[in-house]
């Protein structure tokens, strides 16, 4: 096989540059691996809920009720697009499970008598569906399962219709309607207070009175045909039977979830490789032009014995995508890894059968196009300078470099410098815009690392600000629905119970001109102490006597503001219609929902007092007798402790992010790395000569090194404070891009995150210092002094 002679000097040329070009390489890999990464797990989460959903039909449109007849299957069925229903029972009941203090709330979703549901499939990871014979065994999701440690055969105590009885697990299971198994009013999946029960239609109804009747319905429409299209009918169908309102699969918990973290892959796999690669292609660039450079007599040589222009060009070209590839194929093996690590992680918060990972090729296609091609246009001027080089002018040394006075140099301040330092101010300002550049691209490396430890910083925010300052209560406890506000005074009688405070949450649909949203209406207090509603600036904000106080993120989906009058549809109970003015609007960091004042929302709803929910103050000391005493109670819904739910914020979020960031750290030292090495290397191949002849005019070694990594320190400290400075814009950037309505990341940087990403930027740059040192400490004077002419 004959190597063309350019493909030779193609090579050569690699070998001599492999440090830089290592360097890049690795800061290529970086995007590329951030890129493949989200882009393959985004795809696995889609591919694997998009196959879950169609094996195990997954149901179209929603909707709850009070009680409805089992002959309402016919007009449910009748309903223009509706291709057929399925009508279950579902109730909430307090589980007493031996591994845990706690009260545990479980879900009881009704299997049919014989068979798989028509819709919502339960997929059996082990065990049998139950026993038609025997109508307290039941199936427990896996989630639930794996938490208490149950198997078939083993037996728990549930409090059905405030009657105990005795479980027992028939089978483990999931379903497609609780691939991110969320209880009510939490943040998060709790597997150990809240897990899903399938049971017999027929112990289920019997428990709760609804013999011949059920009080959910899922419905699989036509293919073709919208939701939208459907929710009004089955509204005013389901109105006389107590129903709470229908919803289509988008706006159903479990796969509202699964869509927000896909669209927050997405943009993961936007703005942080866009980073990593214009640093690469700045970086190709500093290195071809200092390249065409130094081979500039060969240039003209070349085109002297009959290349042409394209052929130089090409030539150059060549190189770079030499150095893409390398970094895309370590992109491609490192993205793969970490897409399958993600996906793995995925796999623990949304519970799938059977997680699908198999990367399309356009992950790999669209990574090679967005990483040749960045890199391809970074290096577009200086191929072209190549090329353009005539023949003659190209064989000529260039030009020495003109020193003068600069207008950034004041003459009172070179006069205070010594000599060495005047050498390396002369030097960073010899070529302003590539030392600007090397700069930024310093900067870009400190702005990652601030942007990665502040994740924890935000953490951290969140968890003080609701957990602590905003939920002061000790525990909740839910009701199934809503009780006279007698009750505060008979939790008030509880063990250990301090204060108590009462919350009502009514469902309701908000409407504004054509927007509309369904959300939870929620009244409180007027002098609530234990749940204190605070803005994301940490004001404190107040109900107010009248009208709503409603969230900004809820606000700008209806496009309302202070003043304008909002439609509220109560979705419950005599299902009144509310015209009601908004108050206030205050910016939350998490939800979505709007307030009243308590006892207003009972008076324009015509009801007595009555509240859906308390809040507890509890002595530590009593919490024991507390829990155990509120096990006892079958007219609960629900119990959360707060100390619970804290901690499964922590580890769910946090434990994951702790991983991400070490991720991110490693990606951002790659590229302070890569920097200070490039911008150096570069700076001894320039300066060679001139450092050399430092050497053999008597400056000591100490001197000369002083002089070039002087250099490169005066260049980092410029980027320091623009790097903290650039780490604050995308931390702004990455808030508002990754807003949900469940979650807006607040912007939290303490001090101490700027403090660690200088110290692990500097720590970065000091491998590269040891490496140029090496280089310069074998410097061969005689053979540096040697000129060509």
């Amino acid at each position: 096989m004959v190597i063309a002679p350019l493909d030779r000097k193609l090579l050569r040329d690699l070998w001599r540059l492999r440090g830089q070009a290592l360097a890049i390489a690795l800061i290529v890999a970086s995007g590329v691996s951030v890129l493949v990464m989200s882009l393959s797990a985004m795809q696995a989460l889609s591919d694997s809920s998009a196959a879950y959903y169609e094996r195990y039909r997954f149901g179209d449109v929603f909707a709850s009720l009070k009680r409805a007849p089992l002959r309402l299957r016919e007009e449910l069925e009748a309903l223009d697009g509706v291709q057929f229903a399925d009508l279950r029972v579902v109730q909430y009941a307090i589980l007493d499970m031996e591994t845990v203090r706690a009260p545990v709330m479980g879900r009881l979703v009704s299997l049919p008598r014989s068979g798989d549901p028509v819709l919502n499939g339960v997929v059996l990871r082990s065990g049998r569906l139950p026993d038609p014979l025997r109508p307290f065994e039941v199936v427990v999701g896996e989630p639930f399962a794996e938490a208490h440690g149950l198997g078939p055969g083993d037996r728990f105590a549930a409090l059905l219709n405030g009657r105990r009885q005795m479980l027992e697990v028939a089978g483990v299971g999931l379903s497609p309607e609780f691939v991110y198994a969320i209880g009510p009013g939490a943040l998060m999946p709790d597997a150990t207070h809240y897990g899903i029960i399938w049971i017999g239609r027929d112990a289920l109804a019997a428990a709760y009175g609804l013999e011949g009747a059920f009080n959910d319905v899922s419905l699989a429409l036509r293919p073709g045909h919208p939701a939208s299209a459907v929710l009004p009918a089955l509204d005013e169908l389901l109105a006389s039977y107590g129903g709470i309102g229908a919803y289509g699969r988008e706006d159903q918990p479990s796969h509202w979830f699964l869509s927000n973290e896909i669209e927050q892959l997405r943009t993961l796999a936007t703005i942080l490789p866009a980073i990593f690669l214009g640093v690469a292609a700045f970086l190709t660039n500093m290195v071809l032009a200092r390249l065409v450079f130094i081979e500039r007599s060969e240039i003209g040589l070349l085109k002297a014995f009959g290349y042409s222009r394209g052929s130089v060009i090409r030539h150059y070209a060549k190189l770079v995508l030499v150095l893409s590839c390398i970094g895309l194929l370590i992109g491609w093996a490192t993205g793969f890894w970490l897409g399958h690590w993600m996906t793995g992680v995925y796999g623990q918060l949304f519970r799938f059968p059977e997680l699908i990972f198999a990367p399309h090729p356009n992950v790999y296609l669209l990574s090679a196009l967005v990483s040749v091609g960045t890199s391809l246009i970074g290096v577009l001027g200086a191929a072209r300078y190549a090329g353009g080089l005539p023949p003659a002018e190209a064989m000529r040394p260039p030009a020495p470099p003109v020193f003068r006075h600069s207008r950034w140099t004041p003459a009172r301040l070179v006069a205070w410098l010594d000599q060495p330092t005047r050498i390396i101010f002369r030097q960073v300002l010899r070529k302003p815009m590539r030392s600007l550049f090397t700069s930024l691209g310093l900067a870009a490396s400190v702005a990652l690392l601030v942007i990665s430890l502040q994740w924890m910083d935000a953490l951290d925010y969140m968890l003080e600000q609701f957990f602590v300052d905003q939920q002061r209560q000790d525990a909740t406890i839910g009701f199934v629905e809503a009780k006279p506000l007698r009750v505060v005074q008979e939790a008030g009688r509880l063990p250990g119970v301090l204060a108590v405070e009462p919350v009502r949450v009514v469902a309701a649909r908000f409407e504004a001109g054509h927007r509309s949203r369904r959300e939870a209406l929620i009244g409180m207090p007027a002098d609530a102490g234990l749940t204190v509603l605070r803005d994301r600036d940490d004001r404190r904000v107040r109900v107010p006597e009248a009208g709503i106080l409603m969230s900004d993120m809820l606000a700008d989906v209806l496009g309302v503001g202070v003043g304008d009058q909002v439609r509220i549809q109560v979705l419950e109970g005599r299902r009144r219609v509310l015209e009601l003015p908004v108050a206030a609007v205050f910016r939350t960091s998490i939800g979505m929902s709007a307030y009243m004042n308590l006892d207003e929302l009972n008076r324009v709803l015509g009801e007595a007092h009555t509240t859906s929910m308390l809040q507890l103050a509890v002595d530590p000391d009593h919490i024991e007798s507390l829990l155990a005493r509120l096990k006892q109670l079958g007219a609960i819904g629900s119990v959360t402790l707060k100390s619970a739910a804290t901690d499964m914020f922590d580890q769910t979020i946090g434990e994951t992010m702790l991983v991400m960031v070490f991720f991110y750290l490693a990606f951002a030292c790659t590229m302070a790395f890569g920097m200070v090495y490039n911008n150096m290397r570069i700076a001894l191949s320039e300066r060679g000569r001139e450092l050399a002849t430092l050497r053999v005019l008597g400056f000591t070694p100490a001197e000369v090194s002083y002089m070039l990594f002087g250099e490169a320190a005066l260049l980092i400290l410029i980027a320091l404070p623009l790097g903290c400075l650039g780490g604050l814009g995308l931390a702004l950037l990455m808030a508002a891009s990754f807003e949900t309505e469940l979650f807006r990341v607040p912007v939290a940087i303490s001090a101490a995150t700027y403090g660690w990403a200088v110290l692990i930027a500097l720590g970065a740059a000091v491998p590269s210092i040891l490496l140029v040192q090496r280089r310069l400490s074998r410097l061969d004077m005689i053979g540096v002094l040697k000129t060509r002419e």
